[in-house]
């Protein structure tokens, strides 16, 4: 009895009937093709959406469709006024604090220096301000400061982007005199 001499190949590659829609290479290149539409679609989907639900309504109580925003906390409420850094003619103005933390701020030194972006916020215990200013000379540099209630002043730190430096800075109430 002869057998085949010859030696088994060492790679094989399956054999498909037909070269058309069920190949699996045409089935990969489909698949090739719709994946970054998929993605491209359920990214837009998302879009224009909160990231985070919003609370439910409370059962049974009114709808109400009101223009005013709603009240800040207290505690981010006595930030509202004009503090002055005492090394300098620096005056930081808070205009508004609304409840979801955004601030209405202004900066002076002595001229108006723009404020990109201001946020309060509860850290620890303590109340924080967030302050970045964008303007000639000021881009990118920021304040992030503490409410010290018993004395009533802001401290904390002043980046200042173009040199690269922090800086202890405190802010004290500038006291608002008759007119």
């Amino acid at each position: 009895m002869k057998m085949n001499s010859a030696p088994a190949p060492k790679y094989s590659r399956p054999v498909w009937p037909r070269e058309g829609a069920d190949h699996p290479t045409a089935r990969a290149q489909k698949w090739c093709r719709l994946l970054p539409v998929f993605l491209a679609g359920l990214l837009l989907s998302s879009c224009g959406q909160p990231s985070t639900p919003e609370p439910p309504a409370t059962a049974g109580a009114p709808a109400t469709n009101t223009t005013a925003p709603p009240e800040a906390k207290p505690a981010f409420a006595r930030l509202k006024g004009k503090w002055q850094r005492p090394d300098g003619g620096y005056v930081l103005e808070i205009e508004s604090v609304a409840a979801d933390g955004k601030v209405g701020a202004g900066y002076y030194n002595p001229d108006p220096i723009r404020v990109s972006r201001a946020r309060v916020f509860e850290k620890e215990g303590s109340t924080r301000l967030f302050v970045e200013l964008n303007d000639t000379g000021y881009p990118g540099c920021t304040y992030t400061l503490t409410y010290d209630a018993q004395h009533d002043q802001l401290f904390g730190d002043y980046f200042q982007a173009a040199m690269q430096q922090t800086f202890d800075v405190t802010f004290a109430r500038l006291k608002e005199g008759p007119p």
